[in-house]
């Protein structure tokens, strides 16, 4: 019954920027993070960023360290992740997703065993 849907995505040039959207709905309040993952084609899934529930603590991969921004907007249960400086290896499939076990942290990223995920949305930057 829990939902995760993105929205956002679209096609940039280098040095762009969007702003990915996650709607989340149904019964969500026990989720201890969300987090945001992508998957290039030949590639392995990434972690890129996830927030905590508990006291909105955040992890950023190293490569969009300074680049990108998560925030939650707990009155719209929406989840955000603003990217800048858009690079052509950015380019991916940029899914959402909720987890019920653990808080935000660079393993919980890497392990990215969550338990809920959104659909996914496209995001491809190039000249």
């Amino acid at each position: 019954q829990v939902q995760l849907v993105e929205s956002g995505g679209g096609s940039v040039q280098p040095g762009g920027s969007l702003r990915l959207s996650c709607a989340v709905s149904g019964f969500t309040l026990n989720f201890k993070n969300i987090g945001w993952f992508r998957q290039a084609p030949g590639k392995e899934r990434e972690g890129v960023s996830c927030i905590s529930s508990s006291d909105g603590s955040t992890y950023y991969a190293d490569s969009v360290k300074g680049r990108f921004t998560i925030s939650r907007d707990n009155a719209k249960n929406t989840v955000h992740l603003q990217m800048n400086s858009l690079k052509p290896e950015d380019t991916a499939v940029y899914t959402c997703a909720g987890d019920l076990n653990y808080s935000c942290s660079d393993y919980v990223l890497r392990l990215s065993t969550f338990t809920y995920w959104g659909q996914g949305t496209q995001v491809t930057v190039s000249s």
